[in-house]
């Protein structure tokens, strides 16, 4: 399997952040801390209304049997069978770090958020959805694939919070609707857009944002949402994060308009998509929880990278041992190191007032450790084994995943299992994956690839 590592050291990559105003880390006892008043920005920047209610979330134990008849060498240790056993009530905290954790990780159950908006989704929509609403818009317009969950997710909470939602949905309407194509049909205005359209992306999106508004709405896009609250912030010189007025829409005749409908882009991978991440992290590192000072490796399946990169932000704002892992499963290497940087640098515009540094350049200038899949395979491409590996996972485990994402990330946990256990560490480093959700993909899964979970039929 193919790495690509990162520094381990949370200062130097603080301040190649271009945090030097604000953040000026210390050590205790080998661990990069904050001092008072960086922790007083972070509380700043967390300081606004939010999606979720709490980001409270369920963590689980999950800890692994070889099967002795099954163990191969270590060139092909992914092919050891394993066995697994839930811990829904896993020690925490001091506990945590005094006991050796073996073979075993935790398991940060974000797909039980919500019955329909869940995961990494959530997570995203969590900072995005308050700002939306602060600028009083009556329709929202995204886009996704006919499965997408973000799609989903974007109609479920836009009918929660009283705002018209429009999704542009890749492809060809199915014959019947299923899983996340289903929710997003019953929660919003489903409209199928042919393949040769929808990869203009731009020109979709702001075309039927316009027949939305009409002649008398307005239309504008998250990211100006985003541009301009920067270009207030910098303009009053302030250091906390500014709450946006519906003047930020369409100047003083905002209240002349009909419909004010926003345009988000597909899988919502803009910087306000972090803030959700960096929520998480400061929930995590809570003392009875995961703390500051046990060192984590947190394993996350990922599309756009906005996840792990989201969490890397908030581990090295919090000063925290630890080291996010990125199973690239949509993208090269190259792409998702783009993406990262092109966070971070609207990241740092967006929090930092002065004393900006250019964006993280170099291939080693990563807050994110990019691994490929361990079992690789074409993207989408589902086989009858990996759905027959999802399925001993849920019987034995209670936890589902689906074959293409959360199931790399579980792999890949397994795996550094096995690794930390043989280290000569003995276990101090505890190995964390975070259920990005998903789990209502499956039903689209077995629309689409109906002879592979046909396979799933037991004969008696």
């Amino acid at each position: 399997m193919k790495l690509h590592h990162l520094p381990r050291n949370p200062a130097n990559l603080i301040m190649k952040l271009g945090f030097c105003s604000r953040v000026s880390p210390i050590k205790y006892q080998g661990i990069s801390c904050l001092k008072q008043w960086d922790r007083t920005f972070m509380s700043e920047l967390l300081d606004r209304r939010w999606a979720l209610a709490c980001p409270d979330t369920k963590i689980h134990q999950v800890k692994l049997e070889i099967n002795e008849l099954q163990q191969q060498s270590e060139e092909n240790e992914t092919s050891v069978g394993y066995s697994f056993l839930n811990d829904t009530r896993p020690s925490l905290g001091y506990e945590m770090m005094k006991e050796r954790q073996g073979l075993s990780f935790y398991v940060v159950r974000d797909d039980l958020l919500h019955p329909l908006v869940n995961g990494n989704k959530a997570r995203k929509l969590d900072g995005l959805l308050p700002l939306v609403e602060d600028c009083f818009v009556t329709d929202v317009v995204t886009c996704g694939g006919c499965q997408s969950a973000h799609a989903a997710a974007v109609a479920v909470s836009c009918a929660e919070r009283g705002l018209a939602s429009h999704l542009l949905l890749r492809g060809e309407q199915p014959d019947i609707p299923t899983g996340y194509n289903l929710i997003t049909t019953m929660y919003g205005n489903a409209i199928y857009v042919p393949r040769s359209r929808y990869a203009k992306r731009e020109e979709m999106l702001s075309g039927h944002a316009a027949l939305v508004a009409g002649y008398t709405g307005s239309v504008i896009w998250f990211s100006d949402i985003l541009n301009e609250s920067i270009t207030t912030q910098k303009s009053k010189e302030v250091n906390s994060v500014p709450i946006l007025s519906k003047s930020v829409i369409s100047g003083s005749n905002a209240e002349n308009h009909q419909r004010k409908v926003v345009v988000i882009n597909e899988g919502a991978g803009d910087f306000a998509g972090l803030l959700g991440f960096i929520r998480l992290v400061e929930y995590l590192s809570q003392d009875h929880i995961f703390g500051k000072k046990q060192p984590l490796k947190i394993v996350i399946d990922c599309g756009t990278g906005t996840t792990a990169v989201g969490l890397g932000l908030g581990a090295i704002c919090f000063g925290l041992p630890w080291e996010i892992i990125g199973v690239m499963l949509a993208d090269t290497v190259e792409g998702y190191r783009k993406q990262e940087k092109r966070l971070i640098s609207d990241f740092k515009s967006f929090c930092c007032s002065q004393n900006l540094d250019q964006s993280l350049s170099g291939d080693n200038d990563s807050i994110v450790q990019w691994v490929d899949r361990m079992n690789p395979r074409k993207f989408g491409n589902v086989l009858k084994g990996e759905i027959e590996t999802c399925q001993k996972i849920a019987q034995q485990s209670g936890i589902l995943l689906d074959p293409v994402y959360t199931l790399a990330a579980w792999e890949q946990a397994t795996r550094l299992c096995r690794i930390e256990a043989s280290s000569s560490c003995k276990g101090d480093t505890k190995i964390v994956m975070l259920h990005t959700g998903g789990t209502l993909g499956m039903f689209g899964l077995a629309q689409r690839y109906k002879s592979s979970f046909h396979a799933l039929k037991k004969a008696y």
